[in-house]
């Protein structure tokens, strides 16, 4: 059965992100003159505004900042998940990322909870890191 949700496409800018979920691994750019993890990805650092940057590995654990729970759909391709949970979780490196809560009822869902990135392979070239509450 084909994807038919909207996959995200990837440019120079968030190609080595995406390349890592590929191998499902959380990559971030990391500035090599102040050490600030960020997310989204940028030429200059935000802080120092530095252009030196490294990749780093996140380990994929961090807790839920915001959420909402959707019980509409604004998009057809979704209507089977109703409900579900997209996320504001901040990872323990720093960054923080918009996903999805899996792996437990909505109502679970909490602020400050821990959870873990899970990986969910959408098709044969794209990844999505989602998270679960962290055992």
């Amino acid at each position: 059965m084909a994807y038919d949700k909207p996959l995200p496409g990837d440019n120079p800018d968030t190609k080595a992100f995406w390349d890592g979920c590929r191998r499902h691994r959380l990559l971030f750019q990391k500035c090599g003159s102040c050490g600030h993890v960020r997310w989204p990805p940028a030429l200059l650092c935000p802080n120092c505004h530095g252009r030196d940057t490294d990749m780093v590995a996140s380990a994929g654990r961090g807790t839920v900042f915001s959420f909402v729970i959707y019980r509409e759909t604004p998009h057809p391709a979704f209507q089977a998940d109703l409900p579900y949970v997209v996320a504001l979780v901040e990872l323990d490196e720093g960054p923080r990322l918009i996903t999805n809560i899996v792996g437990c009822p909505c109502e679970d869902v909490a602020c400050d909870m821990p959870v873990a990135v899970v990986w969910d392979d959408v098709t044969e070239t794209v990844s999505l890191p989602k998270f679960r509450p962290a055992r």
